[in-house]
Formats: C-alpha cells, structure tokens, sequence
C-alpha cells in the first residue's frame, strides 16, 4: 500500500485559525526532540545553524518527533543546494534557509528544493527517506506539494528588500531573525531594541502585502504576544537548551542559594 506524507508547514499553516507556536531544537538530542514533540506546542525548530547538528542527528530528531501530532522544521547552516538535498532526501519537508537578503537569493532557495525542470534539487528518492524509499506514489511528480520553504531575514538589506522577498514564488513564508537584525543594525544583543522592533515590524507589513506569511523569534512573553497582535503568523517561543539552563539555575538558586556557595548537605 502506497505511504502518504504528513502536511507541510504550508499546508498547516493555511488550515489553523491562530498563529502557530513553536520552540527550538538546540541540543542535538532525540530524546530531548520528542519530549518536546509530546507538549503541545505547534513546531519545532532543528537548528543545523548554531547547534550541534548533522545529518544523523537531524534524522533520529525527525524519526524521534514523527509519532507526535507537532510539525518539525529545519533550519541550514546555508542556502548551499548540496545540504539542502540531503536535508530534503533525509525526510524534511519543511526547510528553514537563512540569512536571505534579497529576492534573487530566495529564489536560489527555491530552485535548490524543487526538482528539474523548475529547479536543481538532485534526484535520489528511491535512496531516500524522504519519498519513504519509492513507497510515496508519485514522489517525483508531486514534490512540490510535499515540501515547504520558509526564508529567514536577519539583516537591514534584507528588511529593506523583504517585501520583493515575500513575492518570490515558491517562498511559503518569510521569518524574522530579531538578534543577527540588531547585530546588523549596530546593536548587538538587544533585540527588543525599539530600532529592531520598528524594522521587524516593518517586515511584517512588506511581507503580508505581497500575500506571505511572517513570522519571528521571540522569547520573551510579553514581545512575542505584542508580535502576534501585530501580525506574526508564526512564532518561536523558547528553546530546549534555554529552558534547561533556565531550569537548572532555578533549581540551585532555590537549593543552594543565588551565590552559589558550598553548602554541607551531611
């Protein structure tokens, strides 16, 4: 019996009456991957970009979340078309590119996920999880409708040509990167300054006039609220590695104290 693919980040995204909320996957961990997978949340990120990822760990990540009703994305280290086929031959259906700056770079994303002879993506599905070894009917005919592409803007070039970006066909949606943004801007490390703020906003209203959808990270509570009434689509919320740094600072700061003194527990 042919196998059928799960939805892409498209695809859900245009089904759901409310943004998506999702939270990232920095630790490299399947295991981590599908306890986060069991919490609710709409999406999860695998960071290759700047967490421990590779190929093998992208993929148990992807088995580990697959019984779990949550979308998984990933996101490359780069618009390079060699990972981007790998990444897609591993069973990604959602692909994350970023640091995207202008229209012709989005549509080298574009051509780099689609089969000739409307792009370049190499063709190995019957070595691939991706088409489930030849088990999906019709893999290369439809690989379009099994794969979706959101692009990432993190730089002022970038949000000055976000709306041209947006408009690029084949472009599912258009997510704001706040922190490398501040750094381009001259602000490193204050995403919530009112600068970055002001240009992310600006995004969102370039990008959903040429009819995509926006999204952006936001880890703190109320900013992400404040982004979501202000039109993000989708959001990232928090991320693995954070919440257990977090966690575990709460822990010794409750136990041991916020010096972090030795304390004789004889």
């Amino acid at each position: 019996m042919p196998l059928r693919l799960t939805p892409t980040f498209r695809d859900v995204l245009g089904s759901k009456d409310r943004p998506m909320v999702g939270m990232w996957l920095s630790s490299g961990s399947p295991l981590v991957a599908e306890i986060a997978a069991g919490s609710g949340l709409d999406w999860l990120l695998i960071d290759m970009e700047h967490a421990p990822n590779g190929l093998e760990s992208v993929l148990a990540q992807l088995q580990a979340v697959a019984a779990y009703p949550v979308l998984p994305v990933v996101r490359v280290p780069s618009a390079d078309p060699v990972l981007l086929k790998q990444v897609l031959d591993l069973g990604a259906q959602t692909i994350l590119v970023p640091m995207v700056d202008s229209a012709q770079e989005a549509a080298d994303a574009v051509a780099a996920v689609r089969y000739p002879p409307r792009g370049r993506r190499g063709v190995g599905s019957a070595l691939g999880r991706s088409a489930r070894w030849n088990r999906v009917e019709g893999y290369l005919q439809q690989a379009e409708e099994h794969v979706s592409l959101l692009v990432q803007i993190e730089s002022e070039a970038a949000v000055e040509a976000s709306a041209e970006i947006g408009a690029v066909d084949g472009v599912d949606g258009v997510f704001v990167g706040p922190s490398d943004l501040a750094a381009s801007m001259g602000v490193l490390g204050q995403q919530t300054h009112p600068d970055v703020r002001a240009a992310v906003l600006r995004t969102f209203d370039a990008v959903r006039a040429a009819g995509t959808p926006v999204g952006v990270n936001a880890f703190d509570p109320a900013v992400a609220d404040a982004y979501l009434e202000q039109g993000a689509s989708f959001v990232l919320v928090g991320a693995d590695v954070a919440l257990l740094a977090r966690g575990s600072e709460a822990l010794a700061a409750r136990f041991i104290g916020s010096g972090g003194e030795d304390t004789d527990r004889s």
